[in-house]
């Protein structure tokens, strides 16, 4: 089973800049896509940014120009920078991948804490 370790959560002020890593087990970049999630207190998970396995990108449309992610495939990790953040963005984020074959299986790591707050 592959691990997804996230790093790099806080407490930071409102308009300042975090940024989000994954560290995963071994690379998987070519096989699965890697998403970042987040949840907030009360709220559902929601989905928060996606890298395919062919490098495509894609954000939740109210995060578009504020959130970038990317991925270091030598370093078999994937990032979220995110800026001028926002008192809202408070959350636990979590990485995610999803197997479909043999079996559809969700795999997440333990999420980091991102606190936005003056």
């Amino acid at each position: 089973q592959v691990q997804l370790v996230e790093s790099g959560g806080g407490l930071v002020q409102p308009g300042g800049s975090l940024r989000l890593s994954c560290a995963v087990s071994r690379n998987i970049f070519s096989i699965y896509d890697i998403d970042w999630y987040r949840q907030a207190p009360g709220k559902q998970r929601e989905l928060v940014a996606t890298i395919t396995r062919l490098g495509i990108t894609n954000y939740a449309d109210s995060l578009k120009g504020r959130f970038t992610i990317s991925r270091d495939s030598a370093k078999n990790t994937v990032h979220l920078q995110m800026n001028s953040l926002k008192p809202e963005d408070s959350a636990v984020y979590y990485c995610h991948y999803q197997q479909l074959l043999p079996l559809r299986i969700d795999y997440w790591g333990q999420g980091t804490q991102v606190t936005v707050s003056s």
